[in-house]
């Protein structure tokens, strides 16, 4: 994949559907992909009864604004799910459900943790649907041209990162909508070389506002506060 044919072209001015998110009241694209990675670490951090209110108040969410792409979600990833709770539920140590079973019986302990780990990447994945469905890609884009800017300090171009960016959700958008039922010809268009043309891509760049800061600051603070007392939320 030759990303050299592609170019950045940094416009200030906002898209139409930038103007609308603006006029709405969103908050920056950067911003609201910062956020979603404070909630999947805060989720990784959370047990008990903390954890199931943050999963039920996404996911009722998800439900509410973007039901269609989170339940595609839950379906592409429905067999690591299932992958993930069996292999806590057999290789956990502890005690057998069903001790007549043998080795064939899984544990009480590692059952409990399948399903805490289910909750967690549920969670994710409804966190995850909102916000491609309240992003266009040239927002999303545009919001991890934003965050990479302390890649400049290490004398990185975020310019690359956001051309390779842009061709893989071009790329996985095309993927996500293959309904193909047969798996053979699934395999052979993911190992498809893909074609590249020579092209620009237009990134709306715009400043954080004051409220755009006073956010950053508080999901920030509410990160550093989980990761300190996460452990003690029951």
């Amino acid at each position: 994949m030759d990303i050299s044919k592609n170019t950045i072209l940094h416009k200030p001015v906002l898209s139409k559907p930038e103007q609308a998110a603006q006029s709405a009241g969103m908050p920056h694209a950067a911003l609201q992909i910062y956020v979603w990675v404070c909630l999947t670490l805060a989720a990784q951090l959370l047990n008990g009864y903390a954890l199931t209110l943050l999963a039920l108040m996404l996911i009722v969410l998800s439900f509410k604004i973007c039901a269609v792409r989170f339940v595609l979600l839950l379906r592409r990833t429905r067999w690591i799910l299932i992958s993930v709770f069996l292999i806590y539920a057999y290789t956990s140590p502890g005690d057998a459900v069903w001790p007549q079973l043998g080795t064939f019986s899984p544990v009480a302990d590692g059952i409990m943790s399948g399903l805490l780990q289910i909750m967690r990447l549920v969670t994710v994945l409804a966190g995850l649907s909102i916000l491609l469905t309240l992003l266009s890609q040239s927002q999303l884009i545009t919001g991890l041209y934003t965050l990479s800017r302390p890649l400049c300090f290490f004398g990185l171009s975020r310019e690359r990162v956001a051309v390779r960016l842009a061709l893989t959700l071009r790329y996985a958008e095309s993927a996500m909508q293959d309904t193909t039922s047969n798996w053979r010809v699934s395999i052979e268009h993911l190992l498809a070389p893909v074609p590249v043309t020579p092209g620009f891509i237009e990134l709306h760049v715009t400043p954080f506002s004051r409220r755009d800061w006073l956010l950053l600051t508080a999901a920030s603070v509410a990160l550093l506060g989980i990761g300190l007392h996460g452990g003690a939320w029951l």
